[in-house]
């Protein structure tokens, strides 16, 4: 009896150290076929149960992980596309300013001295215009590459609302003169007293970023308006227009990195401005959100911390403090 007990208790051992070994090889299968297919697609192994013993709860959590591997393995492959788009879009807008920089400044050597003084003027006066442009994307680019890289973060300082946007619509003033805009600096009732905590300097970046884009794209006799105000919660810009709008299909993507509508389209915002005030504003804790009506304007709205106010001290007598 002692002897079959034994090999009972032997041949059961032996069975289940088979049974577990198979568990073990089936799943050490699956994890070897995940990583020859490259990580990309979820790993799923028979008998993962999260509630079940240690290898099933084993198999379950190789299953979770592989899905968060499958997941980052996508969004860098998305990466990879934006970046190899961005590149191309950069070189295009790079190349083209500079082609014709450099097509009027080979014209300019070739005909120098035969040209009236007045056209070669023009020349060089469209030389610089492009080369400005040029100079203002690759400051973009180099801006929107320090955002990503955490290269460049806020210091915060707590400031007025209606003095940001009152100065800053100073500073567009004449450009917006020039293109027979009215452009506005709007808080409305108790709006005056609301202030915030953040980088005023990257602020004042979204702030132009916004109302540039919105200048260039109101037609003349169009209003712009710089709005602000806040609650009890936190602080809030706007930069509205009349232009003629963004259409639905395009606005979603419109904050994407160097995404851009049609060239064609009104309203229409080129280059890496939004991407850039986007990242800022969500440096601050905040969101950059637009809103459109085609042939009646946009409006770019982003919220900031309220500024906390500074604690009242109570006043101490003169006397009192002589006495002390």
């Amino acid at each position: 009896m002692v002897m079959v007990a034994v090999a009972s208790g032997a041949v059961a051992a032996l069975y289940i150290s088979w049974r577990t070994a198979r568990r073990l090889k089936r799943l050490a299968d699956a994890v070897d076929a995940f990583a020859r297919g490259g990580c990309i697609d979820s790993l799923h192994v028979a008998g993962a149960d999260a509630g079940g013993d240690e290898i099933d709860r084993l198999a379950a959590h190789v299953e979770q992980m592989s899905a968060r591997i499958g997941e980052q393995f996508t969004e860098i492959e998305r990466g990879v596309a934006r970046r190899r788009e961005l590149l191309a879009n950069v070189s295009h807008d790079l190349r083209t300013p500079l082609a014709s920089m450099q097509g009027y400044l080979e014209l300019l050597l070739l005909r120098h001295g035969s040209l009236p003084a007045a056209e070669e003027r023009n020349y060089l006066e469209t030389a610089v215009r492009h080369s400005e442009r040029l100079g203002r994307l690759v400051g973009d680019l180099f801006d929107l590459t320090r955002l990503e890289a955490a290269e460049a973060l806020p210091q915060p300082e707590a400031f007025s609302l209606a003095e940001l946007a009152q100065d800053v619509a100073q500073k567009f003033a004449l450009d917006a003169r020039a293109r027979k805009v009215e452009l506005r600096a709007d808080g409305g009732e108790g709006s005056g007293a609301v202030r915030t905590q953040a980088d005023i300097g990257m602020v004042e970046r979204v702030l132009e970023n916004l109302l540039d884009n919105a200048l260039r794209h109101t037609a003349a006799g169009g209003i712009v308006t710089i709005e602000f105000g806040g609650d009890t919660h936190r602080a809030w810009l706007a930069v509205r227009d009349t232009g003629c709008g963004i259409p639905p299909a395009e606005l979603a993507g419109i904050f994407d990195r160097y995404e851009r509508a049609d060239r064609s389209t009104p309203g229409a915002q080129n280059g890496l401005g939004l991407a850039i005030a986007q990242r800022i504003v969500r440096l601050h804790g905040g969101e950059l959100s637009a809103t459109s009506i085609a042939g009646a304007g946009s409006c770019f709205a982003f919220d900031l911390p309220l500024a906390t106010p500074k604690p009242t001290v109570p006043a101490v007598p003169l006397t009192e403090r002589m006495s002390s």
